[in-house]
């Protein structure tokens, strides 16, 4: 029986045997996804405990001398366009007698991307490839190996979780895609709806990309000896767990696997409400909304250090001293501290580092001072102070420390203090929702939307704590996100008006808020396309918001195709207040009924032809169908992301109704509320002028 061990096991297990089998006197150039990956499994020391000269970016600034003739390529990416002429550039300006490729993309979908049919015999395209290094080294007689490493997904937690970083930004499909796939067509063969829209209607790079999503999880099910039964929530998931039932190498596998496994694909637009909503009282979750992202990683946060040295703060010291960060791989205390804030609640969490730094500092001898009540920030980093005084305790409890340190800086945040507005606003929108109509719950938006810095009528000012434009764009997400549920949408043509007018408002408002800021975001960057200011003129600042607005009106539909799991809200009843139901809760609840109900929302995508026999049969005789909780391991992957608490919300289901069943999460990316927004607003590679 395969365990979701096997699985968090896979992505270390492939860097073991594939990749650092052939790194020994080599110099390894990595790209970012694929170093992100490696971070949550040992990162760069374990190269070098291989054998490597030295890692480098990959990147066509960079070369090596005549006394470094060997190179491995680590990348996640075809072997086509800049990637090859990346490696070409690399190779040209530096002295290689072997170089060594690895691609985490599978010679099959070279094949479809190179528009080849027939699978041939061999690796065609790699044994070209081969070739073409060989040309570039400057001697035919060098060494060149090209291959495959499924170098996909990223531990982050061993006990529940694993990411796939190089599918970030994969995100399931809106309601503008569906219009940009409709105009390309006749009109006899439009889409009636995204439920109806098939892998081959996609762009070829997004196909591309589903397909080798697909091929990776092939992988990883057939070294882990599994058969899969695959279930899907949503249109996109729907497309990529048929891409997955159809891959070439997992049709033979699922006839001689010994082990077995239900996964359910659900399309992260299911519910939007939790991944933007700020009800999770989660302690990871805010550390990765407050702290900076680790350059080039999606996941990670940078942890200042500089609280444990002895160095002087000043405006350049944050560059003199290296980042920590959370993936602490090295050290077991660390890992299950780590997997402890990842589960548990805010204030048990702090209080598990609190018990951690106590008990690191007790073992070292550390005059350490132990005081009652409530864990502060400045306690906590008293305690990590007197690690300075010891160089052997300070690289002893390293790990340790570093989440400290972030969990010590995420509360003395000055924009923590936001994360509680949000909160209480989102609960008064909630209760509004139910008793008024959605214009005039939209119109109590509009007194929010002022610049900051600017004197209300009160005579105070809008500072930190206050929302800026980030937050005022997650209220919007929220509060569209529920629109038809609390009121029905068969609006009437005066209210239809009504509710164009207000959103003329509050695009005006929100352009006004959003050119008076002094700093850009990384979210404003990203959906106006400007990296400073200077550069967003209010045309371009109303342009984008104009843009937001239309993608926001399609959000309540997202559900508008489920039979049975239409809603995530349940109104006030006179007793109750009106509460958010999560979709995930309801979608485990549904699998692990006692009376094994089937739920028409969780279809089954594994049967092929089988299926649709059974299907035919089930009219004249009882059909048993594959049900999710067939199987000892479930396998949950959240497309678009999963926030840390759900995570929690999804442990707490299993261990109530069915706690003999391993779940493992897997997903394209750990969420901070404003990566929805994110994901959401900026260009897709459906849209006119997509990247």
């Amino acid at each position: 029986m395969s365990s979701a061990e096997d699985f968090t096991f896979f992505p270390d297990n492939v860097w073991e045997k594939v990749v650092l089998s052939k790194v020994k006197k080599a110099v390894v150039f990595m790209d970012d996804r694929c170093a992100e990956a490696l971070h949550w499994c040992g990162g760069a020391a374990r190269l070098l405990d291989a054998g490597a000269r030295n890692l480098k970016e990959f990147s066509s600034f960079e070369a090596c001398g005549e006394n470094e003739p060997k190179a491995v390529f680590v990348v996640s990416t075809l072997l086509k366009g800049r990637t090859v002429d990346t490696i070409k550039d690399i190779v040209s300006l530096s002295h290689f007698r072997y170089c060594v490729v690895f691609t985490a993309v599978s010679h099959s979908v070279h094949l479809f991307a190179n528009g080849v049919a027939a699978e041939p015999d061999g690796s065609p395209v790699f044994e070209q490839f081969e070739e073409k290094l060989c040309e570039w080294m400057g001697n035919m007689n060098y060494t060149a190996e090209v291959a495959h490493a499924p170098l996909v997904f990223a531990p982050v937690s061993n006990q529940q979780l694993l990411l796939a970083p190089a599918f970030a930004h994969l995100f399931p499909l809106l309601a503008p895609d569906l219009e940009v796939i409709n105009a390309k067509r006749p009109e006899k063969k439009k889409f009636g709806s995204l439920i109806d829209v098939d892998v081959h209607a996609l762009p070829l790079e997004l196909q591309v990309e589903i397909k080798s999503l697909a091929s990776a999880l092939s992988s990883m099910f057939e070294a882990t000896n599994t058969r899969e039964e695959s279930f899907a929530v949503g249109p996109m998931s729907r497309i990529i767990a048929g891409e997955l039932a159809s891959h070439p190498q997992a049709k033979n596998r699922r006839k001689t696997a010994q082990n077995k496994a239900s996964i359910i694909f659900v399309d992260r637009t299911m519910d939007l409400t939790g991944a933007v909503g700020h009800h999770g009282d989660n302690l990871v979750e805010k550390i990765l909304t407050v702290l900076k992202p680790l350059p080039g990683h999606v996941t990670d946060v940078q942890v200042d250090m500089l609280e444990l040295t002895s160095l002087q703060r000043t405006p350049h010291s944050q560059t003199t001293v290296a980042p920590g960060c959370l993936a602490q791989t090295q050290s077991p205390a660390a890992q299950s501290l780590w997997e402890n804030m990842l589960t548990s609640k805010h204030k048990e969490a702090v209080m598990e580092v609190q018990r951690q730094l106590v008990e690191a500092a007790s073992k070292e001898k550390l005059p350490i001072k132990m005081s009652m009540g409530r864990v502060t920030p400045q306690q906590l980093c008293s305690y990590m102070q007197l690690f300075r005084s010891s160089w052997g305790a300070l690289e002893s409890h390293c790990g340790v420390l570093q989440l400290g340190l972030a969990t010590a800086q995420t509360l003395r945040h000055p924009g923590l203090p936001r994360w509680d507005t949000c909160l209480a606003f989102e609960r008064l929108l909630l209760q509004a929702l139910g008793d008024s109509d959605f214009p005039a719950v939209l119109r109590q938006l509009l007194p929010l939307m002022k610049p900051r810095g600017v004197e209300d009528g009160s005579g105070s000012r809008s500072g930190e704590e206050d929302c800026g434009p980030d937050e005022l764009i997650l209220l919007l997400v929220y509060l569209y996100s529920l629109a038809d549920e609390a009121q029905p949408a068969d609006h009437d043509a005066e209210e239809e008006e009504e509710l164009e007018k207000l959103e003329r408002e509050l695009i005006g408002a929100l352009t006004l808020v959003v050119t008076r800021e002094t700093e850009l975001s990384p979210l404003l960057q990203k959906v106006t396309g400007c990296a400073n200011p200077e550069e967003l003129t209010t045309e371009r600042a109303h342009s984008a918001v104009g843009e937001m607005f239309k993608t926001l009106r399609g959000l309540s539909r997202t559900r508008d195709h489920l039979k049975q799991l239409r809603s995530v809200y349940t109104a006030s009843d006179g007793v109750h207040q009106a509460t958010y139901r999560p979709f995930l809760r309801q979608i485990l609840e549904e699998v692990f009924h006692p009376d094994r109900p089937e739920c028409p929302d969780i279809e089954h995508t594994s049967g092929g032809l089988t299926d649709l026999l059974k299907t035919g049969f089930s009219m004249f005789m009882k059909v048993s169908r594959p049900h999710p909780s067939d199987n000892p391991l479930l396998l949950l992957f959240l497309v678009g992301g999963v926030t840390p608490s759900e995570l929690r919300l999804i442990r707490d289901v299993v261990t109530t109704h069915k706690p003999a069943t391993q779940v493992l999460v897997l997903s394209t990316r750990l969420l901070r509320p404003t990566d929805v927004p994110e994901l959401l607003f900026t260009a897709r590679r459906l849209r006119p002028g997509a990247d």
